[in-house]
């Protein structure tokens, strides 16, 4: 039996796209796979007694090393500030490539805490600052440092030691561009060295209270148990700024989803799957539930889903262990029809996810498709004419053909950079000044432009001559003939539609990162949780791939 990949139209929808969840295709998670034998070590761990210092940690296989550089800094409580406008944190890192020198440690211990402001070279790949979760932080370091464990349930409500506020790689501020590492096979997937930064990042924050609480009590103090630091990640607070990559990158976006479309495709495809998967299958599901009842947020927004999410996924458990068999032929098909019908997107998609986890031998050939050589796609076909492209359009866009945009709730916002922090931004062009300064990311919009024009053109028509005409058209032109080739390269909403949520693109994005909560605190921006419940670097070599579910 031959399963049809899902439909780009429904899809990739935004409301569709904000309910996707981590999977083993998620990048934290196949960075862990990848790296699992790598040598881990800590190479200099040189705190004072507040843990104010520097720490390097490193990751090694044959000759090819990554080393993560931490600089702790002292702040004021006034100075300590997640929003893009701050300048200083409470740590700063950069990821290196090979080991670093003295020399390479002083100059970076000047310019990595600056972060923006700073300058870096092509041997830095990575680089990041975060601030304590002061309550939690200073919390655990009191316990600790008196002999006790902390308190659990203020643990698992908050999630983390520490949350970043940016993590830059390819090329920013003087990191080394792509194009200098890319065919290394350890890191062929997309931000691998993103989320190993991140990853090692964790566990400096384990070790660094660790040291304050013996520095304050040497005498009483004990460390933080292995299992209550599993249980930690690294938090993140995450605004619009990620929300154009997927607008900006459409042959990359298309890949990640393809992946996907393509894993659950072949899932749907097994005529009879073995005791052994069904029972792993089976158990992450349930395991899942412990997960969803300690996803924290006050979003009334996301607790509706949540709540929608729990009751599906309980009606699904029920109805998998009273009125399901596994004996029948196609059954993770049958599973998926019977989604449809019966439940959410949120849950289906979860269950999407959970669908992979006992299917490595599909996965993993997925994971090296992941990443683009959008270079190869960015040239337009000016030989194609106007008939060509007009039917690719109505292939491809039914739905934003039919959307008016003389409508006002249609064109209500509009995507820009911000002087301040180069950053996007997004505002009412109603109510807001500087819509003259929008930015090429109303894609909807654009290809209904694109349309009305190419209806009134000759069919014979090629396209050089038409983008000699309508040269600000080129951006989706170029568009229209990747999706040709990628097609789901391609939001298939309007982005700046009144009712629009832009929290949507961020959650498509980071459910591919691998965050496992989210916690909305408005409809532009969230808060995350990276690694929460992870294995910690000295357990990669015999971890459980099903710690996601198992904590």
């Amino acid at each position: 039996m031959e399963v049809k990949l899902r439909d780009p139209n429904v899809i990739m929808k935004l409301s569709k796209l904000g309910s996707f969840h981590q999977s083993k295709l998620s990048f934290l998670r196949s960075f862990l796979e990848e790296f699992k034998d790598w040598e881990y070590k800590k190479d200099l761990f040189d705190l004072n007694e507040n843990g104010f210092g520097t720490a390097i940690y490193s990751f090694k296989k044959k000759e090819r090393v990554y080393s993560l550089i931490c600089f702790a800094n002292k702040i004021s409580d006034q100075e300590r500030s997640d929003r893009v406008i701050a300048t200083k944190w409470d740590a700063a890192f950069a990821l290196y490539d090979g080991v670093p020198s003295k020399l390479d440690v002083e100059r970076l211990k000047n310019e990595v805490p600056k972060q923006e402001i700073g300058r870096l070279s092509y041997k830095e790949l990575a680089l990041s600052r975060a601030n304590k979760s002061l309550r939690v932080f200073d919390h655990v370091v009191k316990n600790l440092s008196n002999g006790k464990q902390p308190d659990l349930d203020l643990l698992d409500k908050v999630g983390y030691l520490y949350r970043t506020t940016a993590v830059y790689g390819s090329g920013k501020f003087g990191l080394a561009d792509r194009f200098r590492i890319k065919n290394r096979e350890e890191i062929n997937g997309p931000f691998r060295l993103e989320m190993m930064l991140v990853y090692l990042v964790r566990q400096f924050t384990f070790d660094q209270v660790n040291h304050i609480a013996k520095s304050k009590n040497p005498k009483f103090a004990v460390e933080l148990d292995p299992k209550i630091s599993k249980r930690l990640g690294i938090g993140n607070s995450t605004g619009l700024g990620m929300a154009p990559f997927i607008v900006n990158h459409p042959t990359l976006l298309n890949n990640w989803i393809l992946c996907r479309e393509t894993a659950l495709k072949k899932v749907r495809e097994i005529k009879k799957v073995e005791n052994d998967k069904i029972n792993l299958f089976k158990k992450s599901l349930r395991n899942s539930v412990k997960n969803i009842t300690s996803w924290n947020t006050e979003s009334k927004y996301q607790l509706e889903k949540i709540n929608s999410l729990l009751n599906n996924v309980k009606k699904t458990i029920n109805y998998l262990e009273n009125k399901f068999s596994f004996d029948t032929e196609y059954p993770f098909n049958k599973i998926y029809l019977w989604l449809e019908k019966e439940t959410c997107d949120e849950c289906i998609e979860y269950i999407v996810s959970i669908m992979m986890e006992p299917f490595d031998e599909i996965l993993k050939p997925l994971v090296n498709k992941m990443s683009s050589e959008e270079e190869k796609h960015f040239n337009i076909p000016t030989h194609r004419t106007i008939e060509d492209l007009r039917n690719i359009i109505e292939k491809r866009y039914p739905n934003i053909l039919k959307i008016d945009f003389n409508k006002i709730e249609n064109i209500k916002n509009f995507w820009f950079i911000s002087k301040n922090k180069e950053e996007p931004r997004y505002s009412d062009r109603f109510e807001e000044q500087g819509s003259e300064l929008e930015q090429p990311l109303a894609i909807a919009r654009d290809i209904k432009k694109l349309y009305e024009e190419l209806i009134i053109s000759k069919n014979s028509l090629t396209i050089d001559k038409f983008l000699a005409k309508y040269s600000n058209l080129r951006h989706v032109v170029r568009r229209a003939f990747i999706i040709e080739k990628f097609p789901y390269a391609e939001i298939q909403d309007n982005t700046i539609a009144e009712n629009v949520v832009p929290i949507d693109m961020l959650r498509l994005k980071l459910s591919f990162f691998g965050a496992l909560k989210f916690d909305p605190r408005s409809d532009k921006w969230l808060r995350i949780c990276m690694f929460q419940g992870a294995p910690l670097p000295r357990e990669l070599k015999n971890y459980d791939q099903q710690w996601v579910y198992n904590f």
